[in-house]
């Protein structure tokens, strides 16, 4: 029988034999999207590979426990392996869904419990770590006149989100024949003013790419504030219409401890955000549509997330990042642009 150290060593080395055999495997397969990756990304990547390890780790020491070892082991391995990172999410999520419920929950609390961990899962498991840096403007198949086309979207994700957190958006965009680009916002943890350049880039990427005057934003979470914050700075006159998902317009308490310049920017009242509200005209105002939902687990108070001038529309029994996959929202979505 292997002691409890020789068993940890045995655990590592099969482990690291592993690593071997999945850089071979990313060296010949998706290299481009491993070398080429947004820095979160690549984080995501490195804290789900630690997690991998501590969960086996942790398995070889339930197989200790029970007196498992050689293949006998493996099962209880495995459950480490899988078991943590799940154990993670989930508190992560429900310490979330607990902090921002509302008074009144009901059953629908319950149901956005259930889709904002699946959507949790789905997105900062299979979907954002492997993201690419390229970020090419998806054209329509055909090319339908210029008067009839549908207006061409900018996609900006939310705070510690990439690209790909529009997955399903841009594939319900495609099919309705938007021009459709989603871009990244690097670096993560920058001023929200620090962004604008990017859109300012995007929105002339796309306007090249399809010969359209104007284009139409989309921003979830933090991106439409800096869809706001490109707003104040360039203007209105490549603007078709702004849309936002589950943006912190008045702020969230959940920003009460702000280690990080945007974090702070979102803050309950935050002077940023009061200053951006001042800014703002109330054409201005008129271009902008707002999406919230009553079960946000991120941005709250949920129902004070709105601009005096600017459309709401009120979704429930979701959470923050359900938002960007449920179908209520999307088809929503594709009413306001058409």
């Amino acid at each position: 029988m292997l002691t409890r150290r020789a068993r940890a060593i045995c655990t590592l080395k099969s482990w690291g034999m592993v690593k071997k055999m999945k850089l071979a495997y990313l060296e010949t397969s998706v290299t481009p999207i491993i070398r080429n990756s947004p820095m979160l990304a690549r984080l995501l990547r490195r804290i789900y590979f630690i997690q991998v390890l501590l969960g086996a780790f942790l398995g070889s020491l339930m197989a200790d426990h029970y007196q498992q070892s050689g293949a006998a082991a493996l099962p209880l391995v495995l459950l480490g392996v899988l078991l943590l990172p799940l154990l993670l999410q989930f508190g992560a999520i429900s310490t979330s869904m607990i902090q921002s419920r509302p008074a009144q929950a009901g059953s629908l609390w319950w149901r956005a419990y259930g889709s904002e961990f699946l959507a949790a899962l789905r997105i900062y498991w299979l979907q954002m770590p492997w993201a690419s840096a390229q970020t090419n403007v998806l054209l329509p198949e055909g090319a339908p006149q210029a008067a009839a086309a549908p207006v061409p979207v900018l996609l900006v994700h939310g705070f510690i989100c990439n690209r790909r957190v529009w997955d399903k958006v841009v594939r319900a965009l495609h099919q309705a024949g938007h021009p459709v680009l989603a871009i990244t916002l690097e670096p993560p943890f920058a001023s929200i003013e620090d962004y604008t350049l990017q859109i300012q880039q995007a929105v002339q990427q796309l306007q090249q790419a399809t010969g359209a005057a104007q284009v139409a934003l989309v921003g979830h979470s933090m991106g439409g504030l800096v869809i706001r914050a490109w707003l104040r700075q360039h203007g209105s006159t490549a603007v078709a219409k702004i849309i936002t998902l589950g943006t912190p317009h008045q702020g969230t308490r959940m920003a009460v401890w702000s280690p990080t310049p945007n974090m702070a920017q979102m803050a309950w009242h935050s002077p940023w955000l009061q200053a951006l509200q001042t800014s703002e005209s109330p054409a201005t105002r008129k271009l902008i549509h707002t999406a919230l939902t009553r079960h946000d687990n991120i941005v709250y108070p949920q129902r004070e997330q709105v601009l005096e001038g600017a459309e709401v529309t009120e979704f429930e029994g979701m959470g923050h990042l359900a938002l960007c996959l449920d179908e209520r929202v999307i088809q929503w979505l594709l009413q306001k642009l058409h």
